[in-house]
């Protein structure tokens, strides 16, 4: 991962008025990936969306980090069926036009 792309949790704290011990339990939980370079920690730019839902999902519904983890993991299942369902899709459409 480019440094650039990086950015400091510390920021990220400030920024939506969070303790760091909220992204070190969604670390601790696979949700994120900190980084940890010269002992400061990071999260990589392309992960900023998934957090931000994250975050909402915390203090907007009052949803705690089991019940995070339960709906990135079906929004994640959701994602793949339709990826699937995409391909079936397609699939069936090759077998019309060809008739």
């Amino acid at each position: 991962m480019e440094k650039n792309k990086l950015i400091p949790i510390e920021k990220i704290c400030t920024h939506f008025e969070i303790e760091f011990s909220f992204f070190d339990q969604l670390n601790r939980m696979n949700l994120i990936e900190i980084r940890t370079i010269e002992q400061r920690h990071f999260i990589h730019q392309d992960y900023i969306n998934d957090l931000e839902k994250m975050i909402r999902l915390h203090h907007e519904l009052d949803i705690n980090l089991e019940g995070i983890d339960v709906v990135f993991n079906l929004l994640q299942k959701i994602d793949a069926l339709q990826d699937e369902l995409d391909t079936v899709k397609n699939r069936l459409k090759q077998y019309e036009d060809d008739y």
